[in-house]
């Protein structure tokens, strides 16, 4: 069985469509929407609603701005819509339309911190399994899935504003990643609170990774753990005793899946 495994596609339906080809199964792990290019401001959510200048400071705040600098500058610029969260909303559907409308039959799809996972049962249909806190069969292997990223201990979610980017209490993500029993495999967006996983060499800082995920891994030593979030990772593999741990992103730029032969 051929199985293409991909992370952070960020809105590339195109390149989506191209990896199903040759597959028998696809694992989708998250950050369907593309929100902000930081790469090219015109495109992205921000770029085409709010414009380029608009995303191109946006992108410079969240790499150099200070503590609070960008959550009032998004505000400011939100604030010529009447309604901005149905903006938002509507933007993201008509990614979601493109994006689940190539995935192949069968495949399996978690959400990532750039996904509004409350949209997606309206996308499901025969063949496409939305396997968020589950472990399923794939394969003839045990396959746990849990979506989201977690936030720091301490650190509550963020209500409210357009955009609700899905971060989870630390608390809830280690409860939905204990669920995972007798895992083969681990499919998650985030990776596991390793530093060379979650460091990315572009952006110079420490991405949001999961102790819980190594609490799963030291517990049921599953073949692989596949994950993204970390778009230019210090290391895209490390072993973690049995388990290959290995970043199958950023495919938004790369166009490419990972292949996993069962």
């Amino acid at each position: 069985m051929r199985v293409h495994v991909v992370s952070d596609v960020h809105g590339n339906a195109d390149a989506l469509a191209r990896a199903a080809e040759g597959c028998d199964a696809m694992i989708v792990l998250g950050d369907l929407v593309d929100f902000v290019d930081y790469r090219d401001p015109t495109r992205g959510i921000l770029g085409r609603v709010l414009g380029p200048a608009v995303s191109a400071e946006f992108g410079r705040l969240r790499a150099s701005g200070g503590p609070g600098e960008l959550i009032a500058f998004a505000e400011q610029a939100w604030g010529r819509f009447e309604n901005p969260a149905a903006v938002v909303t509507d933007a993201v559907r008509e990614q979601y339309a493109a994006l689940f409308a190539v995935m192949p039959d069968p495949t399996w799809a978690i959400p990532g911190n750039v996904d509004l996972p409350e949209l997606w049962p309206d996308y499901a249909r025969p063949g496409v399994h939305l396997p968020d806190g589950k472990v399923v069969e794939i394969g003839g292997l045990r396959v746990g899935f849990v979506g989201g990223v977690p936030l720091p201990p301490g650190v509550a979610p963020r209500n409210g504003g357009p955009w609700r980017p899905h971060l989870l209490a630390a608390e809830d993500y280690a409860d939905a990643v204990a669920g995972l029993t007798e895992i083969d495999l681990l499919c998650s967006h985030a990776p596991p609170s390793v530093p060379d996983l979650a460091y990315d060499v572009v952006s110079r800082r420490q991405e949001f990774a999961a102790d819980a995920l190594l609490d799963v891994i030291a517990r049921d030593r599953p073949r692989k753990a596949f994950f993204g979030h970390v778009h230019q990772p210090l290391a895209r593999r490390v072993r973690l005793g049995r388990t290959e741990c290995v970043n199958v992103g950023h495919f938004r730029l790369t166009e490419r899946p990972y292949v996993l032969e069962l």
